[in-house]
């Protein structure tokens, strides 16, 4: 069948003509048909997915009937528009007790329909045509993709092993400086595992006020944080002018199908992304957001048991590899293991890379992880894992552990 004529309509963004036609395998589908294949091959094996990027069970029991009693009532059917003042009010009351950063709910706090959301929205408050994004590899790429979709550029800084996984800000051109807009960063970081420092994002504000551009904190892990106090850039000198920082109700409380979070600090850039919010949907539901209430008031009692959850698996996984040979560290927050791969093994098999790894760990040993060969090459365990109770847990980490050790890997 030959092309259709919207074949020659496509956006160049998207890949103009080209758009459907490219054959590449991303790492993604590679890992998702290895599963397959894997299972295929050893149905009798149980497939332990370490690659799941998402809390393995469901909200708490007081959020999913506060939800059930919201869905009921008659007038939750409308638009929220930008969002019912309950959510904003629950998410200042929030922000100060657990970050001890204070806000003006209807200035500075906006709900947003998660924060991937948040972030393809941001790049249309502030980029033109040759303003700069300034990404970190490796890491979540919506914003920068966003950046390129309104003709802007991105630079990539790469997290470093060696700078404890923090961007080099000064690392960039005067030029750079010059265009930059907009500079990402996500801490705990996904997937390195890596929390800021206070005075990491103390240079990175003193960054932005001289070079006049725009902090975009991605914080959604900032609640799983095992170094401490959780640290919300806001709470530092001026943060709350020179940074917005994006929330969210889905790795804290277990909520991520629900698509809730909140964008909070700087009032006009708050104020920019409500207005571009509101030329682009109508809220999310009502009922999610008051059943939010509900998670957010009682985060003392949901948080920590998630947290320590994590932590747990974590330090778990990290004694197992540690054991093998691998130079594993327990990560500073998040639910992630970010780890360097192995040379090869005894056995002769050489790793090139981390998606061979990966692929190697699928077919060999059923244990799924996500390769990333942006900045050398590592593999993130997740700590995601589905093992309901304490039991199953403790049998699903016995077991990763009897798997491995039956390889003497070489580094």
């Amino acid at each position: 069948m030959s092309d259709s004529y919207l074949q020659g309509l496509f956006a160049e963004r998207i890949g103009g003509i080209r758009f459907g036609k490219d054959t590449t395998i991303y790492k993604f589908e590679k890992i998702k048909r290895a599963k397959a294949a894997a299972r295929k091959a050893k149905p009798d094996v149980e497939l332990i997915d370490m690659g799941v990027g998402e809390p393995d069970d469901k909200a708490f029991p007081e959020v999913i009937a506060a939800l059930t009693e919201e869905a009921a009532k008659v007038d939750n059917r409308f638009y929220s528009d930008n969002g019912c003042a309950e959510f904003k009010a629950a998410a200042r009351a929030y922000m100060e007790e657990l970050y001890g950063v204070e806000l003006d709910a209807d200035k500075e706090i906006n709900h947003s329909i998660g924060s991937k959301s948040a972030l393809t929205l941001l790049p249309a408050c502030f980029i033109n045509p040759g303003d700069i994004t300034v990404m970190t590899v490796p890491g979540y790429p919506v914003l920068g993709t966003w950046t390129q979709y309104l003709g802007g550029e991105v630079v990539n800084l790469p997290l470093l092993k060696e700078n404890h996984f923090l961007p080099d800000l000064d690392s960039l051109t005067a030029d750079q400086k010059k265009r930059c807009k907009l500079i990402y960063l996500n801490y705990p970081n996904n997937p390195t595992g890596a929390s800021a420092t206070p005075e990491f994002y103390d240079k990175a504000i003193a960054f932005a006020k001289a070079n006049r551009c725009l902090l975009v904190v991605d914080a959604p892990y900032a609640p799983l944080n095992f170094r401490g106090k959780p640290l919300s850039i806001l709470s530092r000198p001026e943060g709350k002018e020179y940074a917005i920082e994006l929330h969210s109700m889905s790795k804290g409380f277990n909520m991520t199908g629900w698509r809730l979070g909140w964008v909070c600090g700087s009032a006009a850039a708050v104020k920019a992304f409500a207005t571009v919010k509101d030329n682009a949907d109508s809220g999310q539901f009502l009922a999610i957001q008051k059943a939010a209430v509900k998670a957010l008031q009682n985060q003392k009692a949901i948080t920590p048991q998630i947290c320590d959850k994590y932590r747990r698996r974590l330090a778990a996984l990290v004694e197992t590899l540690q054991q093998l040979g691998f130079a594993a560290k327990m990560p500073e927050g998040s639910f992630f293991l970010y780890v360097e791969i192995p040379k090869g093994v005894k056995d002769g098999r050489r790793f090139a890379n981390a998606e061979e790894f990966s692929q190697w760990m699928i077919t060999e040993k059923l244990i799924s992880t996500v390769p990333w060969d942006d900045v050398g090459h590592f593999v993130r365990f997740s700590a995601t894992f589905v093992a309901p109770g304490l039991a199953e847990e403790q049998r699903v980490l016995n077991e990763v552990k009897k798997r491995l050790r039956d390889s003497i890997f070489e580094f």
